[in-house]
């Protein structure tokens, strides 16, 4: 089984996200990017309202995201 994370989207640039652990800023990884889109049609919301969202996603190979959820 897949573990669940939750992730906060730092910013959209483009047609990228900037996604991060949604954990304190000193604790944080550099952000990956994601399409916006995907993550923004997973969860029945725009592109653009995507910044400052916290969401929860499923951890899968090499440890990419998927199955994006409201948190």
């Amino acid at each position: 089984m897949n573990e669940r994370v939750r992730v906060r989207i730092l910013l959209v640039v483009g047609d990228q996200a900037e996604v991060v652990a949604d954990v304190p800023p000193e604790e944080r990884a550099a952000p990956e990017r994601y399409p916006a889109a995907e993550i923004a049609e997973a969860v029945g919301l725009e592109p653009g309202q995507l910044p400052g969202t916290v969401l929860t996603a499923e951890v899968g190979n090499g440890n990419r995201l998927a199955d994006w959820q409201l948190a």
